[in-house]
């Protein structure tokens, strides 16, 4: 086989799994920044090469066939390895590059990297960051990323993690004028009598508010006007006064000390293990990548010592 084919090929490999990754043609175009006739030129070249059909194909989803889950399996360790040693390669550069792909919940993106994006990128011209905001607990590896951003109890055991905060507390929070309209809960029951402000997984699910005081734990699930999959829109809505929202006190923490928000049933709240960046542990870590562990760890210990 000739060079042309064999950089045919690769491509064509590349393609297939960003499209059984995504299980979509216009998510792979987005990743791998080709056209979508294109990637659906490379998957039907590849399927007439190999004689089989890869993917089932309707106007609403994509779905791979059993060649195409099986082809997929012996694919992705295979390329892995590929994007790995050429990743060694390129870490003799004096400076880092590349693409550093990032799955987080966008609470994670708004505490962790929204407030060093600019700095970083500043800091490194060369590398490219790919940040996708997922609520659901995405297979990092599957789905072609090199880290995931999440709270300390998601992190799968099998991976690195990093720890990047100590704990994170969840905030039960009103506007003020909410609170003189309806009063403050005492109790985590008092919430039934209250507009609540739900949160909906990506899954469907309602989020059913969790509490805990000296050991005993209550679930509240709670009714009101407004549902939301969004956290920070969460908190806008209770600044606005429609009601009140349960989130991560890092999201709230500006509106409280603006006096736009007040909190109650801080004892009630329960504590979480923090955030964590973790990887996988055979993977080989990039520079690129390193060197975002280690701005993240300077910015926290650089807060921290000014708190």
């Amino acid at each position: 086989m000739n060079s042309a084919h064999q950089s045919t090929d690769l491509f064509a490999l590349n393609v297939f799994l960003a499209v059984a990754n995504h299980r979509s043609f216009r998510a792979a175009s987005i990743e791998l920044n080709v056209t979508g006739s294109a990637v659906s030129h490379s998957v039907r070249s590849l399927e007439q090469r190999l004689g089989v059909r890869l993917f089932n194909r309707t106007t609403r989803s994509v779905s791979l066939t059993e060649a195409g889950q099986r082809l997929a399996a012996r694919l992705r360790p295979a390329v892995t390895s590929i994007a790995e040693a050429l990743q060694e390669a390129n870490d003799f550069r004096e400076v880092p590059s590349g693409t550093v792909r990032i799955n987080a919940s966008d609470a994670a993106i708004r505490m962790i990297l929204r407030p060093l994006l600019a700095r970083f990128l500043g800091r490194y011209p060369q590398i490219h960051l790919d940040i996708v905001t997922d609520g659901r607990l995405s297979d990092i590896v599957a789905n072609g990323f090199d880290a995931g951003i999440r709270l300390a109890e998601a992190v799968p055991q099998d991976m690195i993690a990093v720890r990047l905060t100590e704990t994170v507390q969840f905030a039960a929070v009103a506007s003020p004028d909410y609170v003189r309209r309806r009063g403050r809960p005492a109790v985590p029951q008092d919430l039934h009598q209250h507009d609540c402000i739900r949160f909906r997984f990506e899954s469907g699910a309602l989020y059913r508010w969790e509490f805990e005081r000296h050991g005993i734990a209550e679930t509240v699930t709670v009714d009101g006007p407004l549902t939301l999959t969004d956290q920070a829109l969460m908190v806008d809505a209770a600044i606005d006064g429609i009601g009140i929202a349960f989130v991560p006190d890092f999201l709230v923490r500006d509106a409280l000390a603006a006096g736009s928000l007040e909190r109650f049933l801080v004892d009630w709240c329960p504590v979480f293990p923090g955030v964590c960046l973790y990887y996988p542990g055979r993977r080989h870590v990039s520079s690129s990548l390193r060197a975002l562990i280690d701005t993240i760890q300077n910015e926290r210990r650089s807060g921290a010592s000014a708190g």
